[in-house]
C-alpha cells in the first residue's frame, strides 16, 4: 500500500474535492482519497500492484484539475516559510 499526496490546482469550492473523491474511489486499487479545498491537496492511498500515479493525475486531469506530487523539497520549503 502507498501514501501520496498531491497538489491540486483549479479547484474552486468544496464540491470540486468531492468530486475529485468520488471519480478516485471509482478506480479499482484505490483505498482511500482525501481531498482538501481548503488545502488544495489531496491524500490518497492506493495499491500500486493495481493501479499507478501516472493513472491517478490522469483521472484528475480527465475530471477537470490539475495534480502533482508533492515531494519532500515542497513540504521542508513549507516549514520554513
Amino acid at each position: 500500500m502507498t501514501k501520496i499526496k498531491l497538489k491540486i490546482d483549479g479547484m474552486h469550492c468544496t464540491s470540486c474535492s468531492m468530486n475529485i473523491d468520488m471519480d478516485l474511489e471509482d478506480l479499482e486499487g484505490i483505498k482511500s482519497v482525501k481531498t482538501s479545498y481548503a488545502k488544495q491537496e489531496s491524500e490518497v492511498e492506493f495499491e500500486e500492484d493495481k493501479i499507478t500515479l501516472e493513472q491517478i493525475l490522469e483521472q484528475i486531469e480527465k475530471t477537470g484539475y490539475q495534480a502533482k506530487l508533492v515531494s519532500e523539497a515542497d513540504k521542508a520549503q513549507e516549514y520554513n516559510t
